[in-house]
């Protein structure tokens, strides 16, 4: 059953005639199945549709549409007939629009499979934008209607051809568009087949984006090699009724289930607020999670939450791949629990090694993530690229018959992407415990304050632990220091009500981050919408790069106002020397952050370096009359004021 096919043209060739199906789910009870014959004949007919068109092979062909059963005809057909489909995600903000122009500019000979829908609100943004169509999707390269009464002519190609361009989901950077030949995916297919150890009993279903790599490869084209039948629900319904998604996997069996941390995070929030679910969840042995950082406490979290439902604790299955890596680079063993551990914060360093820890608050739970898969391998380097030992954190590179081998129409970028000795570099950070990897963070998003690094969803799952905001929220980012170049951390939080009354969730970030961590936040910053990729991964990038242009800069200055109208009170006006003297060197020292008579100096969210530093301008000022230990004592100004009068009457 489970077999390595040189292309993915043998692949639907070989399958067209088995016994699957694959069932199209747009709401509770609107299906549409196709048996893997119907679908190979439909498939046909539409690639008659691009032939008549004049698309020829090695001519790209985007895919833009609202429809999962369209986009995988349009797909397939530019598979079988040696075009190179190249899928953008659909949505209604301008920057999904932009994307799709930012795309075509790399191509070189592009077509559009659309919507009449989406094509009339694209012909109004450049009208309004006054962009220019240089490709002309929108009028002679574009495909709306399925109008051919002739089936294609399938063109054969050799594994090494282009299969399609997965364009990044740009979660760190500009999208690139990352080839993916016949061999990258037909080897990680298998591999993940065999990993997975898929059997004709599997029936999957998934509400993931067809135009992410997880939808796409991880569960549709891998269970098309397999012969499995697969359901494919609307993301858009899964968005809006995920308390479906789980009715539909008990309906209809479904074995195999697959969703980043984010959408078992969606499905939890309405499932508490539920009452008389009625699940059967017993068929279920494989709950996989990838895609994004993945959350322990999420995790358990679904699992139990699940369980009275006949969800097994042994179903998690978290996983590690990127889009460079066709989808996977490492998966756990079956049919056993998944493992997490928990480290010293101070020992999460570049370089470093870990060291573990029993939880608390002072330490980072990560999950493992599992072996390298077959026909892949990682390893863990330093800067220079030599391998660390186990245990030692690192730069992550991988290399394998299912990496890419180039970006798209960017030699540059291509070249960078390489070590010396060909090792493809991830960008990600971990370790290796036994033969098992642990991803720590991504290196362009870690965080670096007085030679600690600190990870950005470690600081949001700190932030969000009390419930007063959720993960996905929250998204901490880094910016740099023009004076010195060093790393800042700034926090966003999603708010959409006026400023004011966004002063007591600031404050109460600011105090959490303290005490926990003890590090400053340069700003907390209130926004309308925390930005995020069709996976959910938060673009704390963008947020960072945006924050640099100066898109912020109004509301930073709007909040101090803010702040300061909320924290006025009459006795700062009162006639006390001491208490004002003490307010003006810690407002020196703490920079943006308002520190009032009353607030506990060991809770506002200042590091306690710079506390030391405000101590000993206060031991400047009053020699003599105060050390670090009367602090303890009298920790807010109001107290400290107090214990220096009194100290002054005493003499």
């Amino acid at each position: 059953m489970i077999k390595q096919y040189k292309t993915l043209i043998d692949l639907f060739e070989d399958q067209k005639q088995s016994q699957g199906i694959i069932r199209f789910i747009s709401g509770e009870k609107d299906e549409h199945t196709l048996t893997f014959e119907q679908f190979w004949q439909e498939t046909l007919q539409f690639l008659g549709t691009l032939q008549s068109k004049g698309i020829k092979p090695n001519d790209e062909l985007i895919i833009l549409t609202t429809s999962n059963k369209r986009f995988l005809l349009s797909f397939w057909a530019s598979i079988l007939g040696g075009i190179i489909p190249v899928p953008v995600a659909p949505g209604i903000s301008d920057e999904h629009k932009s994307k799709l122009f930012h795309v075509a500019e790399h191509l070189n000979h592009p077509s559009l499979v659309t919507d009449n829908d989406t094509l009339e609100r694209l012909a109004k943004f450049v009208k309004n934008r006054n962009i220019s169509d240089s490709k002309s999707l929108l009028t002679s390269h574009c495909i709306t209607a399925d109008n051919s009464q002739l089936k294609g002519r399938v063109l054969q190609r050799n594994p090494n051809d282009i299969a399609f361009i997965q364009y990044s989901s740009g979660s760190t950077t500009a999208p690139k568009g990352i080839v993916l030949s016949h061999k990258n995916l037909t080897s990680n297919i298998y591999s993940i087949a065999k990993k997975l150890n898929f059997t004709k009993h599997d029936n999957v279903l998934s509400w993931m984006p067809l135009t992410h790599d997880m939808g796409l490869i991880g569960n549709h084209i891998s269970l098309l090699g397999a012969g499995l039948s697969h359901s494919i629900m609307d993301t858009n319904l899964f968005i809006r009724r995920p308390l479906l998604w789980l009715k539909k996997a008990s309906e209809h069996k479904a074995t195999i289930l697959s969703s980043p941390n984010f959408g078992y995070k969606h499905y939890l929030k309405q499932f508490e607020k539920s009452q008389d679910i009625l699940l059967d969840l017993s068929c279920v042995r494989l709950v996989i999670n990838g895609a994004e950082p993945i959350s322990s406490n999420i995790c358990n979290q679904f699992i139990n939450a699940l369980r009275p439902y006949g969800l097994n604790h042994d179903t998690m299955f978290p996983v590690y791949g990127l889009a460079e890596a066709t989808l996977g680079v490492t998966f756990p063993a079956l049919n056993k629990k998944y493992s997490t551990i928990s480290l010293k914060r101070y020992s999460v360093s570049a370089g470093e090694a870990v060291i573990p820890s029993q939880p608390n608050e002072d330490t980072i739970t990560f999950v493992k993530v599992g072996e390298a898969l077959g026909n892949c391998e990682f390893r863990l380097t330093d800067l220079n690229d030599n391998p660390v030992p186990e245990n030692v954190i690192g730069h992550i590179q991988i290399r394998g018959d299912n990496v890419t081998s180039k970006i798209y129409n960017d030699p540059k970028t291509s070249k960078e992407m390489f070590t010396s000795d060909q090792w493809l570099k991830t960008g990600d950070y971990g370790f290796k415990i036994g033969n098992e990897l642990v991803i720590t963070g991504r290196s362009k998003e870690i965080i670096i304050i007085n030679g600690q690094n600190y990870y950005p969803h470690d600081i949001e799952e700190i932030i969000t632990q009390d419930k007063k905001l959720e993960l996905g929220m929250v998204a901490a980012c880094r910016t740099s220091n023009p004076v010195d170049q060093t790393d800042q951390l700034i926090i966003f939080f999603l708010h959409r009500k006026d400023l004011s009354s966004a002063v007591n969730i600031i404050n109460h970030i600011r105090s959490v981050i303290g005490k926990v961590l003890g590090i400053e936040i340069k700003y907390v910053i209130p926004n309308k919408t925390i930005p995020k990729t069709t996976s959910g991964k938060i673009q704390r990038l963008k947020l960072s790069q945006e924050y640099s242009e100066g898109r912020f800069d109004q509301i930073i200055d709007d909040l101090k106002s803010a702040a300061k109208n909320f924290n006025k009170k009459s006795d700062l006006f009162e006639n006390n020397t001491v208490l004002d003297d003490l307010i003006s060197i810690t407002s020196k020292y703490s920079e943006e952050i308002e520190i009032n008579a009353d607030d506990n100096l060991f809770e506002v969210g200042i590091s306690s370096l710079t506390l030391t530093e405000i101590m000993l301008e206060i031991e400047e000022e009053y020699p003599k009359k105060i050390s670090i230990d009367d602090l303890f004592e009298n920790p807010t100004l109001r107290q400290l004021s107090s214990y220096l009068n009194s100290q002054r009457k005493t003499i």
